[in-house]
């Protein structure tokens, strides 16, 4: 029997037919489904047309003509490109050779979308800690705290205590009249039991401990429901925090903090809500820091900006800029150059650089208690007046003149990082959100490749843990280990944004595309580009088809199918050499 070859048909190709868009003469082309494609020849020949300006713009254009005219409306209408048709086209993506985005708040791993898998990691197995004294917080059901009591030996004594926020009473005989209006007769002040009649003035300090005694138990059988209901009036009086005092002898007790809530035993003010993804966000209100709106930079006037030339004397105009005042200034009045070097003993005819570096610090920044303990007298400083002025200035004006002299500089609370320092006080594998996103892709992987989890938590953990890992072995593979996570979008050239992109799509996991790629070799090492190949290929494999424009000759040899525009360029191109 003859074995039958397969016919040629439509359902394996995508077939462009009479391409006629800019300097294409009538071409047709097959591009076949799940290969990968390259489009070659000489700059301006048009392989870029027939990729890009036909092929990627039909696939563009009937997708959005497959959506409602509601939606449609909200779309630009995208002209059909001169081709006679294009029969078996699949839907299209570009990923071009462009700059990257220019949103400061884009980097390399919100891009790639490993940013929102780390938010959800943390927010499910993160370990929260005191941001204060990095101990670990935990919270606990009533359950799960009377359990662990009820593990010492039976004949242990034990105080259920309720701690108080010491501040939050004017005086210690309102904080007694407090406490005797809930019902209890007996608080523990530093440690020492009182009954309220016989109890010493708490001290004022904010260091001294102030509990409700809420019961007093001795560890035997059938006191669990005793002691669950005592946890739950000691949390609802300690604002989610409870104290167990156990101990053999009454007076040799050991403290034992609980919480229903993240809160710290130590640090009462510091608190955690709910971890949610958000909390890790520097988009978000719930995480971005406070002071720099989540940017990680902050505008701050700059004091070589202010002394631009130190060579200069005060009198020469060494500083640039006066703080502006509301009122026109009184001439009769010293200027502030005048008083500063009246109060402080400046010669204002010597050059700023040899004034000393103290005195020159008080002018810029003004005087520190110690600075007036030495010189008895009290200096604003050139840059916090300016500060003031710029915060409490609604003149256009003047912010435009005081503009200049603002620079970006690391934001002093979260140094950089963006985030909340609550949020940034919760760990996987001893690092915060921040420290991992400070991690090359390179290292992030291996970090990665050995971070595990026991029980419960590696259940939570194992789906964004594996795309995490996925994504971060694609933009190995294509290449930009070396990137940080952290790296901004817009400081990437156009071949590193450009496998960024790349490395998303493929993680996406999306089949029966096309991707339409412009030169992802670009600034590649040789060895680099067999990686980007290997990688393209097993997209082409993975059920897709993969079109790319490209010179590079290794890439070339390695397509499965090549199409050769030319034979020149502009005029003289626009033909099939090769197909």
């Amino acid at each position: 029997m003859m074995r039958r070859e397969p016919s040629v048909s439509t359902k394996q190709h995508i077939q462009i037919v009479g391409a006629r868009q800019h300097n294409l003469k009538s071409v047709s082309v097959r591009i076949p489904y799940h290969a990968l494609t390259v489009v070659t020849g000489l700059s301006g020949s048009g392989k870029s047309t027939l990729a890009f300006d036909t092929l990627y713009a039909e696939g563009e254009r009937k997708y959005v003509e497959s959506l409602s005219a509601y939606a449609r409306q909200f779309l630009e209408q995208m002209p059909k490109p001169d081709v006679e048709r294009i029969d078996g086209l699949c839907p299209t993506i570009a990923i071009e050779q462009r700059a990257g985005a220019s949103n400061p708040r884009s980097t390399v791993a919100t891009t790639t979308e490993i940013y929102d898998y780390l938010r959800v990691l943390f927010a499910q197995v993160g370990q929260p800690r005191c941001w204060k004294c990095q101990r670990p917080i935990t919270r606990h059901s009533t359950a799960q705290m009377a359990d662990d009591i009820l593990e010492h030996p039976d004949g242990h004594r034990i105080l259920i205590l309720a701690p108080l926020n010491r501040t939050a009473f004017r005086s210690a005989d309102q904080l007694i009249e407090h406490v005797a209006k809930q019902g209890f007769l007996r608080i523990r002040v530093n440690g020492a039991v009182h009954t309220l009649d016989d109890a010493p003035p708490p001290p004022k300090r904010n260091s001294t401990r102030v509990d409700i005694v809420v019961d007093r138990l001795v560890i035997k059988q059938h006191i669990a429901a005793r002691l669950a209901d005592s946890l739950e009036i000691a949390l609802r009086h300690g604002d989610g925090r409870v104290i167990v005092a156990v101990g053999l002898d009454a007076d040799q007790l050991t403290d034992h903090a609980y919480s229903d809530h993240f809160v710290c035993p130590e640090h009462p003010d510091v608190s955690l809500g709910e971890l949610s993804p958000r909390v890790f966000s520097f988009n978000s209100p719930y995480g971005a820091c406070p002071a720099c709106d989540g940017l990680g930079n902050v505008l701050e006037f700059d004091p070589d900006l202010i002394v631009p030339d130190r060579d200069l004397t005060l009198d020469a105009g060494a500083v640039a800029v006066k703080p502006p005042t509301a009122k026109r200034a009184d001439a009769s009045q010293p200027s502030i150059i005048e008083r500063f070097c009246a109060e402080f003993d400046v010669s204002p005819k010597i050059p700023f650089r040899n004034i000393r570096p103290e005195l020159a610090g008080i002018l810029l920044h003004g005087t520190t208690p110690r600075d007036f303990k030495e010189h008895s007298h009290k200096f604003e400083g050139i840059l916090p007046g300016l500060k003031k002025r710029w915060d409490s200035t609604d003149s256009e004006t003047v912010k435009q003149r005081l503009h200049r002299f603002l620079s970006e500089a690391p934001c002093h609370d979260c140094e950089g990082a963006r985030l909340r320092r609550e949020s940034l006080a919760v760990t996987i594998g001893d690092k915060n959100i921040a420290q991992i996103c400070d991690l090359n892709v390179a290292d992030a992987r291996d970090f990665f490749r050995t971070l595990e989890f026991d029980g419960q938590a590696a259940i939570i953990a194992k789906q964004p843990l594996r795309e995490i890992r996925n994504r971060l072995q694609f933009l190995h593979d294509v290449g930009v280990e070396y990137l940080g996570l952290s790296r901004s979008s817009a400081t990437l050239s156009g071949g590193e944004a450009q496998r960024i992109r790349l490395g998303t799509q493929i993680g996406s996991g999306l089949i029966g595309v096309c991707y339409v790629l412009d030169e992802p070799t670009i600034g590649l090492h040789q060895r680099d580009s067999r990686r980007l190949v290997t990688t393209l290929k097993r997209l082409a494999k993975d059920g897709n088809t993969v079109v790319i424009v490209e010179h590079d000759e290794d890439v070339i040899a390695a397509a499965d199918h090549i199409i050769d525009i030319g034979p020149g360029a502009g005029a003289q191109g626009g033909e099939v050499i090769h197909d």
